[in-house]
This record gives structure tokens, sequence and C-alpha cells, in this order.
């Protein structure tokens, strides 16, 4: 046997663990970006309640009360866009030909 083929068998043997896949921590997780989102949406929207509660009783100025108002407007036009898009592609598929 050559010992050089036996020092580079010994070589890829070691180098293989790194190049091999690593398991990914987030594998099965997949949906919880959906979610991730709808908690964010839904934290968005606590959030600018309670500085519209605040500035209604003089505890936040209104530049505070403006851009959450103005975050809380996008939120819900995201969330009335995917909705949109999700109904679009439902009707789509009921036209689809069985």
């Amino acid at each position: 046997m050559d010992i050089r083929s036996t020092i580079a068998n010994q070589g890829y043997a070691a180098t293989k663990p790194a190049t091999s896949p690593k398991a990914d921590p987030n594998a099965g997780m997949q949906g919880n970006s959906f979610v991730d989102a709808t908690k964010s949406f839904a934290q968005t929207l606590s959030e600018s309640e309670e500085i519209a509660k605040a500035a209604l009783v003089g505890q936040a100025d209104s530049q505070a009360l403006v851009m959450a108002l103005a975050q809380s407007e996008l939120a819900v036009e995201t969330v009335v866009t995917v909705r949109d898009k999700v109904v679009e592609a439902y009707q789509e598929i009921l036209r689809m030909p069985v």
C-alpha cells in the first residue's frame, strides 16, 4: 500500500465532517414565519393603540401619535394586500379544471 494514499485518505476523512451538511435548527418550523408575522402585526397594532390612548390623556406627543398611526396604517395595508393575494390564489385554484 502506498503511504501517500493513506495520508490522503486520512486527510479526506478529517475534512469530510467539515463539508457535510449541518442540521438546520429551524428544520420542521417552516410555518413559523407566518406566525411571527401575525404576532408582529398584533404587536404593532397594540403599541399604536397604547400610544393613541396616551396621546388622548396628554401623556404622549403628537409626533409619536403620527408615527404610530403611520406604522399601523402600513401594517394594515400589508395584511390586506396579503389577504387579497391569498383570495386571488384560492379563486385561481377553484377555476382549474379537474
